[in-house]
């Protein structure tokens, strides 16, 4: 037993081993009689929230052109007047526009081979949030919610999840319930409305307590299980609001030049409150820019859109790393499909879920490559297909989330968090 106790005293210093940890566990406890397989999984879970393990995607609504971001193709006429530029990495390239993001491309892998088969906006946006399609008899927890019910520290007094910015349809807790919702930010930078008591501390515990009586007779009478979803958002609400922690979200703190480098676009300001979560302790946060539906004038319209996310995600990237935050942080950058490589006749592109691509840096991946690749045209996948769920395996990986762990659905069937695909080696190799 004490040589157990030793090994795992040794894994706390040296690192934290899925494999070994259950194993040593197993054989100091259960051996003794003393812990369920449950408890392994509690303790599991605590030991990940110890490590405090967070990813931040960067979401672009309406699905970005992979040819005007990391997949150009400026010497075959489906390229159009995008032109590639040199990365810091020897043999990467991207498009022009993204000249920060090139800086820090030794963090970054590019995954050019993403595929599926939707090509509806709701539907796609719902498969690359949720890694499930559609059904109308389930709401399926989104990766982020999933991943927050699994490392986030229970005892945080603000959310564990938070979205800044509209623009992302399944991008909610579904059947796991109100406790894992994300809070919506609409104003990156400032305290979130309407959380600041209006009274006294005293006062607003009278009030609390009232209202927990008017709700007795309600719940007593059948409303129980609405009482208690009601009860645990106002519970969740009136910790955050009385908490030293809520100063995360504001920025003005934040040094007037590091401001300047994310921009002063509510993108950039996003990603700066994203870093700030993560570093309070938040386990999940997404940042949406919206406006990447470019069926017309596409070149211009992304050479915008790249002028706010670029700063900021380059800078993001490496705010993290200055503060060694991001072995312990995954950054995506994604859409919900790519864009038709030929271009229309409106000097746009339509949508394109056969091929398209995404960008992850941090959270222990190798950094600085490029990871399957598309044909001379764009029209196809050359080698290495990607599909959603590979991607989920491996964010999944990256922050130590067992995807195979279960949640019944309220229809009673068992529902992984992950249900397929693999993991991307090549990004942690």
């Amino acid at each position: 037993m004490n040589a157990s106790w030793h090994e795992m005293v040794k894994m706390t210093r040296h690192g934290f081993n899925r494999r070994r940890f259950l194993h040593t566990v197993s054989a100091a406890g259960l051996a003794a009689g003393t812990l369920s397989f449950r408890d392994l999984v509690s303790l599991q879970a605590e030991e990940l929230r110890k490590k405090h393990k967070a990813v931040i995607v960067l979401w672009m609504a309406g699905a970005p052109s992979q040819m005007e971001t990391f997949d150009p193709k400026p010497k075959h006429e489906n390229g159009g007047d995008t032109k590639a530029i040199k990365t810091n990495v020897p043999g990467i390239q991207i498009a022009e526009g993204w000249e920060q993001t090139a800086k820090v491309m030794q963090h970054c892998n590019i995954i050019r081979s993403m595929s599926h088969k939707e090509g509806n906006h709701r539907r796609a946006t719902y498969q690359l949030h949720t890694g499930y399609l559609p059904a109308g008899s389930v709401k399926h927890p989104s990766l982020g919610s999933n991943i927050t019910s699994e490392i986030a520290d229970k005892k945080l007094e603000i959310p564990s999840i938070v979205t800044i910015g509209r623009g992302a349809d399944g991008n909610g807790a579904g059947f796991l319930g109100v406790n894992y919702e994300p809070l919506l930010i609409t104003k990156p930078g400032d305290i979130p409305e309407n959380s600041a008591p209006r009274v006294t501390d005293s006062r607003y515990a009278k009030r609390l307590n009232l209202l927990g009586k008017l709700q007795e007779d309600f719940s007593d009478r059948g409303g129980k299980t609405v009482v208690q979803n009601q009860n645990a958002i106002y519970g969740k609400a009136s910790r955050m609001v009385q908490s030293p922690n809520l100063q995360a979200f504001n920025t003005e703190s934040e040094p007037e030049s590091l401001k300047t480098r994310y921009g002063n676009t509510q993108f950039g300001k996003g990603c700066l409150l994203a870093r700030r979560l993560v570093e309070h302790g938040v386990s999940y946060v997404e940042v949406v820019s919206n406006g990447w539906d470019t069926h017309d004038n596409v070149f211009d319209r992304v050479s915008t859109l790249a002028s706010q996310v670029d700063p900021a995600m380059a800078t993001l990237i490496s705010d993290l790393n200055d503060r060694g935050m991001l072995d312990d942080t995954l950054v995506v950058w994604m859409g919900e499909f790519g864009r038709t490589p030929k271009v229309n006749g409106r000097g746009g592109r339509d949508h394109y879920p056969r091929a398209f691509n995404a960008m992850l840096a941090g959270g222990g991946t190798k950094g600085g490559q490029v990871i399957g690749s598309t044909t001379p045209d764009g029209t196809a996948i050359k080698d290495r297909p990607v599909t959603v769920t590979d991607l989920f395996q491996s964010i999944c990986h990256s922050i130590k989330v067992d995807p195979e762990v279960t949640h019944m659905s309220p229809l009673g069937r068992p529902m992984k968090i992950v249900d397929g695909g693999e993991v991307i080696q090549e990004l942690f190799s």
